[in-house]
């Protein structure tokens, strides 16, 4: 479904992302894991518009995307959360799933998605008129997925979903996302928390200052010796 060929990203003078290739097939869990400033969050804001490539190509189903506008790329159906949740704080629970659904016409599949995501998460149905603001953190992390869902994306990119979050929350979480998967949807993952992404996803890459240096199945890199070492602990 996506494919990142020899991507390189720069930020002025510094080399960001230095050459990745990195492959999503659909229905498939995909993770990026690796220390701060290993480019993972880099990586998904190329994928979704929000970062110029310096050079390389992004394609997704065989289409390459990679100076297509970011407004564009979600009608295509690539919706991301990002990482510290980004919600429209003065705007209530029902407008921020509105302004998901902004590049939608269908009406009918609109309500249909709505009321999936209420069942999803009971409480964004409770707090409908709340400002987003009110919301705990775990609320809010609730509120950015149901907003990217609102797009009815075919491809999620999660930017550190688990971040700020209590322990029993980010379980829930990941609950959540297996159900989101479970239901079709092809997700790429960058998570700090790699114990929790790697159980979940079904390959792995291992990022370290803009360089993919291990990749597999996750299995593999769950035990591994160096990345149990650097990433998950005894």
């Amino acid at each position: 479904m996506l494919k990142i060929e020899d991507l390189h990203i720069y930020y002025g003078g510094v080399h960001a992302l230095k050459g990745i290739n990195v492959e999503v097939p659909a229905g498939k869990v995909i993770t990026l894991i690796g220390a701060n400033g290993a480019g993972k969050s880099s990586t998904l804001r190329c994928v979704c518009g929000l970062v110029k490539l310096s050079s390389g190509r992004v394609l997704f189903e065989g289409n390459d995307i990679s100076t297509i506008k970011s407004y564009e790329r979600v009608r295509m159906g690539i919706a991301m959360v990002p990482e510290g949740r980004r919600i429209f704080t003065n705007m209530s629970v029902m407008e921020n799933l509105q302004m998901g659904a902004f590049s939608r016409k269908d009406t009918a599949g609109i309500k249909n998605d709505l009321e999936r995501i209420y069942t999803l998460f009971p409480k964004m149905k409770e707090r409908t008129h709340q400002k987003a603001v009110t919301l705990s953190g775990g609320e809010q992390q609730m509120l950015a997925v149901s907003r990217a869902l609102m797009s009815n994306p075919r491809l999620l990119l999660m930017d550190e979903p688990s971040l700020g979050l209590a322990p029993t929350l980010i379980e829930e979480m990941y609950r959540t996302i297996e159900v989101i998967h479970s239901a079709g949807l092809t997700i790429m993952l960058v998570e700090q928390n790699a114990r929790s992404a790697l159980k979940l996803a079904n390959y792995g890459y291992v990022m370290e200052v803009g360089n993919i240096v291990l990749q597999g199945p996750s299995i593999d890199l769950a035990n591994d010796e160096g990345v149990k070492r650097a990433y998950i602990g005894a």
